[in-house]
């Protein structure tokens, strides 16, 4: 693991912002706007607005990388980011200055806000209480001694913003209006989210613990956090079964599409992952622990994926079988 920035040359611009910026965690912000949109056309049967979808899907991923970079401003201030990760880090690595990044934060968060403004202008009110909230809480998430992550509360933060929140806000985006459906649908990949966060905070459970801040990871202990992760990796399958199962068997409407079952086959990339925190303590590849949240951030990809086909296939079955 490489531990000093000064065993490694500087790259150029684009390398250097692409690691700043980690466009592989984008799936776990910009899924839920894309499950969401297509849940508003199938199940709720709304017209597609495409403009209105690009700028909810680009104004997502534009306030999740501006949270991104102003909490690696906080964690290097406080001095808990110490070690080079492989797949971000640029503050750490030498490449970019708190202020440079600080200055990046506020541009995204920028054109997030505005492009949340012009949805606010198109759509009204009810999506105007949607992004107070969630442009609230990715502020909050990091900043200063009151951040959420600092005080044990990301998990709650994270399950919201990038998850039940992206999926009614897109919802409201295509529809016009609130409804239960796509924050009750969007429980699964929300745990998800949530498992990508616990993975880099079970990482760094002793850097957190030793700058004297608490994450869920940190105040159960490493054997907990095993147990709690594999909640939250193969909870979703679960929630599918009981959300499928209580629909139809309880006749709860709109009845979740049989067709969801085809989440299952993202289980075996959930097995894998496990296998991979089991064997944090003696991996023959140090790595597969160390990025175990952006694997994770890949189940979150397939598994939300699987779910937008779900929709897919269920108006497909619907045409063929009418």
């Amino acid at each position: 693991m490489i531990t000093s920035t000064e065993t490694q040359g500087r790259p150029g611009f684009p390398k250097i912002w692409w690691v700043a910026i980690r466009p592989f965690a984008l799936p776990a912000s910009t899924m839920p706007v894309i499950f969401g949109t297509v849940l508003a056309v199938t199940i709720g049967e709304a017209g597609f607005d495409l403009f209105n979808f690009i700028c909810a899907l680009f104004g997502m991923a534009a306030l999740h990388t501006g949270a991104n970079l102003l909490n690696d401003v906080f964690d290097y201030k406080k001095e808990l980011d110490a070690r080079v990760n492989p797949v971000s880090g640029a503050i750490v690595r030498g490449w970019i200055s708190t202020r440079q990044a600080t200055v990046a934060a506020a541009l995204f968060f920028a054109v997030g806000i505005a492009l949340g403004i012009r949805l606010v202008d198109v759509v009204g009110m009810p999506i105007l209480w949607l992004g107070v909230v969630g442009v609230g809480i990715g502020l909050l998430y990091s900043l200063g001694s009151v951040g959420l992550k600092y005080h044990a509360l990301g998990d709650p933060a994270v399950f919201l913003n990038f998850g039940i929140l992206g999926s009614l806000g897109a919802w409201t985006v295509q529809t016009g209006s609130h409804s239960f459906i796509p924050a009750v649908w969007a429980i699964p990949m929300s745990l998800l989210v949530m498992g990508i966060l616990h993975a880099n905070n079970w990482r760094d459970i002793k850097s957190d613990s030793d700058g004297g801040i608490r994450t869920a990871a940190n105040l159960m202990g490493d054997r907990a956090s095993q147990i709690y992760y594999g909640v939250l990796i193969f909870g979703p399958f679960a929630a599918v079964l009981a959300l499928v199962g209580a629909s139809w068997l309880l006749e709860l409407g709109p009845r979740m599409p049989l067709t969801f079952l085809i989440t299952l086959a993202a289980l075996p990339l959930a097995f894998g992952l496990m296998k991979k925190g089991r064997a944090r303590h003696n991996a023959a590849n140090p790595l597969d622990f160390l990025a175990l949240d952006g694997a994770t951030a890949q189940l979150n990809l397939v598994f939300g994926l699987l779910c937008t086909g779900a929709l897919g296939l269920h108006v497909l079955v619907g045409q063929l079988c009418s």
